[in-house]
């Protein structure tokens, strides 16, 4: 799959130099996965290590941009979605300017516009971080 960046702008709110996503790797009913590579200019870049709020809005924006691809893929408008409650963050490890990341996100419960999703960070086979993440989408009308 591997869509790139010019693609993938289109289905997150987020707009650059905000973007912390660069390409979607895989994307079902229970997981996606995308890759992030950190650039030393990045906002959440601070003495060359990628700080733990960049982890976490990195993890929004694959949560995000799961959501742009369903509802593109159902032929239905990039709807926007909010965070409704962060649980269990935990980092073990920050990642440094020039690394790239894999994140996933998998499905854990879904009803009425509410998704349950747990995210993991991941660099090299470590897991870097991982939370639980209730998102809301907004509905149309």
């Amino acid at each position: 799959m591997a869509l790139p960046l010019e693609y993938i702008i289109d289905l997150i709110p987020q707009k650059p130099p905000f973007v912390m996503v660069g390409k979607l790797l895989e994307s079902n009913e229970e997981l996606t996965r995308s890759s992030f590579k950190i650039e030393a200019d990045n906002v959440f870049v601070k003495e060359e290590q990628f700080q733990e709020a960049g982890l976490m809005e990195n993890i929004a924006q694959t949560a995000a941009l799961r959501a742009g691809y369903v509802a593109r893929t159902e032929g239905k408008p990039v709807a926007v979605g909010y965070i409704g409650a962060v649980n269990n963050f935990e980092v073990f490890m920050l990642p440094e300017s020039g690394d790239e990341i894999i994140t996933s996100i998998s499905v854990q419960t879904q009803v009425l516009g509410i998704s349950v999703l747990a995210g993991e960070v991941w660099l090299n086979n470590r897991l870097l971080a991982k939370c639980e993440m209730k998102v809301v989408v907004k509905s149309e009308g």
